[in-house]
């Protein structure tokens, strides 16, 4: 995980260390939990999905020295979309009039998904996280705006900060083994698990995050 963390701030311009006024949220209803930097508006509204169809969604946001932090949650469990098309359209989303720069694997625990970085036409740049688990559409996005200053080190932070909670997966059987083998201390995947779930598998030593 190191290795990726270094990678993504190379993307990003490197600022001083994150402020202390951090603090972690929690929203059992949606079984997640992330850190923002200052009290989160929470907005329902909706989510644009394939086929010009749209969903309800929440969105957790706060905006902060022209840097955004994000996460919305859209409810697709009724749409008949599988993992890969509601994660395809996400990122062709996400990328639309920019570049992506970073497409890797992620994970958090057990859940399963893609990180980006994307350079946008307007000189923003964004660290995103997207995950399909429990019928809805997790997407995290740390954005700095064209004049944030030093904003790497924070929208990182706050795109590494997600947990899932409640210890399921939106794998099965080997299916959810066989990824978390392919992460191996490598860049390929972003593993986030509690100390105890490490322990309980020495053959990936990856980066915790706590439970």
């Amino acid at each position: 995980m190191r290795l990726i963390a270094f990678t993504l701030a190379a993307f990003f311009v490197a600022g001083p260390a994150a402020a202390q006024n951090w603090q972690e949220y929690s929203y059992p209803d949606y079984s997640f939990r992330v850190a923002f930097p200052a009290n989160p508006q929470i907005e329902i509204t909706t989510y644009p999905i394939a086929d010009n169809r749209s969903v309800e969604a929440h969105v957790y946001s706060v905006r902060q020295n022209n840097i955004v932090f994000k996460v919305t949650v859209a409810e697709l469990a009724n749409t008949g979309l599988n993992e890969s098309a509601v994660i395809d359209h996400a990122i062709k989303t996400l990328s639309q009039g920019g570049e992506i720069k970073i497409d890797i694997p992620a994970r958090v625990s057990r859940v399963y998904g893609r990180q980006l970085s994307i350079a946008g036409s307007d000189g923003s740049r964004s660290s995103v996280a997207v995950f399909y688990f429990k019928g809805r559409l997790y997407q995290i996005e740390g954005i700095a705006l064209p004049d944030a200053k030093d904003a790497g080190s924070y929208v990182i932070r706050f795109q590494q900060s997600l947990v899932f909670t409640g210890g399921e997966t939106n794998r099965s059987g080997d299916v959810d083994r066989e990824p978390r083998r392919a992460c191996r201390g490598g860049p390929e995947g972003t593993d986030r698990r509690s100390d105890r779930e490490r322990q309980s598998d020495v053959r990936e030593p990856v980066r915790d995050q706590p439970g």
